[in-house]
């Protein structure tokens, strides 16, 4: 009988759900002729043992094969390979460089758009480059495409050496463009500076209730830093009085101020700030956040929000990967005026 447990593997570094895991490879075992025809699978109690996963991650995984004709089973005897002659969907890695709120949006809208046209294996390297950097050469020819969200914390500057290594007609890029990464190849972006300076514009007649507007950008972060040049952009452009701010641990919140910040951390230690000093968001300070988020719609009555659309990044990524393609797509950026400013 084949040793399936050299086959089927469960990567607990992978965001992918288990289920999933467990589709994708026995797919890529029939690919690759690991698995034949009228090969008998283990039995969902056997491999929920061997691989200490539920029962029900296992049934999940055999019924979705079943549905597209890969496995049938026959009472009593078990599960079995019924059919090798398959389309096999493209596979993808997918690569973020953190789980929040906003990526989920992003990561639901691709999943959702590529539904079963792709098996997409899931991984979070933490804006973390050398993990970043050991995730991807591990497997560059394991992958038809590999969709990436390029924000690091440190070593940026060599991360186009990295990504150069993917073969162009494979790469997609999600959120940013890379410095130095050359030839065709896919993506939908933003474009920080201009983002935000535009925003700002659309803003003006009520930043100009403020004295002082500031920008906390934390030091250790993956924010762009274009975010920055767009805001003295903008401030320079219509001599508004600005502060940047790296930490806001020692700041004290000023009346007829307006804060622009880029953190949920960052957002709620400003928020208990203005309440402990007895200043009223969107009276005595103006408060705008970068990133919607639904709990944004209900704190405070609202909270004024600059915003990528990032289920339209996730679905326009997810186009590039079912067509092929190596266009480059600016993704939209959005206000949300609420009572915060």
């Amino acid at each position: 009988m084949r040793n399936f447990l050299k086959i089927l593997k469960i990567d607990e570094y992978s965001i992918t759900p288990y289920y999933a895991q467990l589709y994708n490879s026995i797919l890529r075992g029939i690919e690759e002729n690991e698995i034949d025809q009228n090969d008998v699978l283990p039995s969902i109690n056997d491999l929920s043992i061997a691989l200490d996963i539920s029962r029900n991650t296992i049934t999940r995984a055999y019924n979705d094969l079943k549905k597209i004709g890969v496995i049938s089973s026959i009472p009593g005897k078990g599960y079995f390979i019924s059919n090798t002659r398959v389309d096999q969907p493209v596979k993808v890695l997918l690569l973020f460089n953190k789980l929040s709120s906003h990526k989920k949006l992003m990561y639901d809208a691709f999943a959702g758009s590529l539904d079963q046209k792709a098996s997409i294996d899931f991984y979070i390297y933490n804006s973390n480059f050398n993990f970043f950097k050991k995730l991807l050469l591990e497997k560059l020819d394991k992958y038809d495409k590999f969709v990436i969200v390029p924000h690091f914390i440190d070593k940026a500057d060599n991360a186009f050496e990295v990504i150069n290594e993917v073969p162009k007609s494979k790469l997609i890029l999600m959120g940013k463009l890379v410095n130095g990464v050359t030839d065709k190849f896919g993506a939908v972006y933003e474009d920080f500076e201009s983002d935000i300076f535009n925003a700002l514009v659309g803003l003006t007649e009520k930043i100009k209730q403020y004295d002082t507007c500031s920008i906390v950008f934390p030091k250790q972060s993956y924010f762009s830093t274009d975010i920055l040049i767009g805001f003295l952009n903008y401030c320079k452009t219509y001599n508004c009085e600005y502060e940047i701010i790296s930490d806001l641990k020692n700041e004290k919140v000023l009346k007829k101020s307006l804060y622009i910040v880029l953190t949920e951390a960052d957002l709620v230690s400003l928020i208990d700030k203005a309440v402990s000093s007895g200043c009223k968001i969107g009276e005595d300070i103006g408060v705008i956040s970068y990133n919607e988020t639904p709990l944004k719609r209900l704190i405070l009555k609202g909270i004024t929000t600059i915003s990528t659309d990032f289920k339209f990044m996730g679905e326009k990524a997810a186009e590039l990967v079912l067509n092929n393609s190596t266009e480059h797509i600016k993704v939209p950026f959005n206000t949300i005026i609420r009572e915060s400013l």
